[in-house]
């Protein structure tokens, strides 16, 4: 028999309104540990051990999230992760076993949303899995909300109600974690946010020990809309450039 699941607000999820997890992992005793805890969190999970499998998987099932592993057998994470959101953008959160800088930026580079580095802990992985998730259902509320405007930033242009950013009138494609990054910077120019402040607002993550993943996402932002407009306050954080009058 099906099971229904009770929200935070005490009103029954039906399992149609579950959402879906892929999690790509060749470690047995990892990708368990993953599954048993997410669906403990009431997702529906299904699992890949290989680069071919997950691809497969994800293109029979479409599901809502993916966990993904960098090192696979058949193909690697960062070629899953290209085919995947080639055929249908989903966000995607990747594993790593190396505390290796230039992984993490070439997996934010190729679409995913998110990294963490092994080991990790069961609760933080959730936590994440949970900020993605409701990161992706502002995204579509507001693409649904009438036109609200654009804020420009001399040639940097951001168009909230349609999440998009151009840069000298060209499209810029940002991850939905970048966009919301950028969005967060913009919304007070010049002034510094700290890394504490940026993780608190942008993933919903009040513990310090993340900062490294606000300052991969940083440099990810650079790279798509130009080192220059983001500025590095060292020991405390960034502030993103504008214009002088």
């Amino acid at each position: 028999m099906e099971q229904t699941h009770t929200s935070q607000n005490g009103t029954a999820a039906t399992p149609g309104a579950q959402r879906r997890v892929l999690v790509v992992e060749d470690d047995p005793t990892i990708v368990d540990a993953i599954a048993a805890r997410l669906r403990a969190e009431g997702f529906l999970v299904q699992t890949a051990g290989d680069g071919p499998a997950a691809v497969d998987t994800a293109e029979a099932w479409q599901p809502d999230l993916l966990i993904l592993d960098i090192m696979l057998p058949g193909f690697d994470g960062l070629e899953v992760c290209r085919r995947v959101q080639a055929a249908r953008p989903v966000p995607v959160l990747m594993l790593t076993a190396r505390d290796d800088e230039t992984d993490m930026l070439v997996g934010l580079g190729v679409g995913a949303d998110d990294y963490m580095t092994k080991p990790f802990s069961m609760r933080e992985l959730a936590a994440r899995v949970h900020v993605l998730l409701r990161r992706v259902e502002r995204a579509v509320v507001a693409a649904s909300t009438p036109r609200s405007g654009i804020l420009r930033l001399g040639e940097l242009e951001i168009d909230h109600a349609q999440r998009r950013v151009r840069v000298r009138s060209e499209d810029v494609h940002l991850t939905p974690t970048e966009f919301d990054l950028l969005v967060c910077l913009a919304n007070t120019p010049r002034a510094v946010l700290s890394r504490e402040q940026l993780l608190a607002e942008v993933w919903d993550w009040a513990d310090a020990s993340g900062t490294r993943t606000v300052d991969s996402h940083i440099k990810a932002l650079r790279r798509k809309i130009g080192a220059e407009r983001i500025r590095t306050v060292h020991g405390v954080g960034y502030a993103l450039e504008t214009p002088t009058p």
